[in-house]
């Protein structure tokens, strides 16, 4: 192995960190951790995500489709903000 391509290799593993970072994102909404992890599909990204608040979590994965990466992270946190709006920490008991 060369001297470059050691170097190479380095920051590709640095660049795969950035990206999945970018394809996750968190926030805060009424006590609960919200964790949007879209899913790259044929056709686009599906909504797919993470509750969580204290020791429990909530693990959801949609139908619904969205056409960019952006898009999905923004449905996925509409989804779970509906989500814990209707059903509040009763969502853990499913």
């Amino acid at each position: 192995m060369g001297f470059l391509s050691g170097l190479k290799g380095l920051f590709a593993g640095s660049e795969a960190s950035a990206k999945a970072k970018a394809d996750r994102q968190e926030h805060q909404y009424q006590g609960f951790v919200i964790t949007t992890q879209p899913v790259k599909v044929s056709g686009g990204y599906r909504v797919n995500g993470l509750i969580t608040k204290d020791d429990l979590e909530h693990q959801f994965i949609r139908a619904d489709l969205a056409s960019t990466i952006d898009g999905a992270h923004e449905l996925t946190l509409f989804k779970s903000r509906q989500a814990i709006d209707q059903m509040g920490e009763t969502i853990f008991k499913f």
